[in-house]
């Protein structure tokens, strides 16, 4: 199963914390927290857990053009409460690398509940990798 971006992040921001305790790590060089303030982390959590509770109820047979729609449906949904999420933080909450771990992480998550991406994209006419694009913001 994918692992979420934002388990990864808390892990980062914990393991910098347990650094810092144990004198491991100069203050002057932690800044994880910054980057990942709980609030960033709790509400990318709730949202790509509402994500996966969608694509849970998707329908595996049946009229795939149906299942499409529904499928873009659930990106489409995730992608605006992220977007939510980092104009909540500045529009800084996702920089490059977890805007790459996000997308990654909405592919995977199809992909393991039985989506084909990278046909569900080409009914579309797009690539795989464009499938958050039509409501990506950050």
């Amino acid at each position: 199963m994918a692992i979420r971006p934002s388990t990864s992040w808390r892990a980062r921001v914990d393991g910098e914390a347990r650094e810092l305790a144990s004198g491991a790590r100069d203050p002057s060089d932690a800044f994880m927290s910054q980057l990942f303030p709980e609030s960033l982390l709790s509400a990318t959590e709730k949202a790509l857990g509402a994500f996966e509770s969608a694509v849970r109820g998707l329908r595996k047979d049946g009229d795939e053009d149906s299942d499409g729609e529904r499928v873009f449906e659930a990106i489409k949904h995730v992608v605006l409460a992220l977007n939510d999420i980092n104009e909540e933080h500045g529009g800084a909450g996702y920089e490059t690398q977890e805007r790459e771990e996000l997308c990654l992480y909405i592919d995977q998550t199809l992909t393991e509940h039985g989506i084909d991406v990278p046909a569900l994209a080409a009914r579309r006419g797009i690539d795989r990798t464009e499938i958050t694009d039509d409501w990506r913001d950050w």
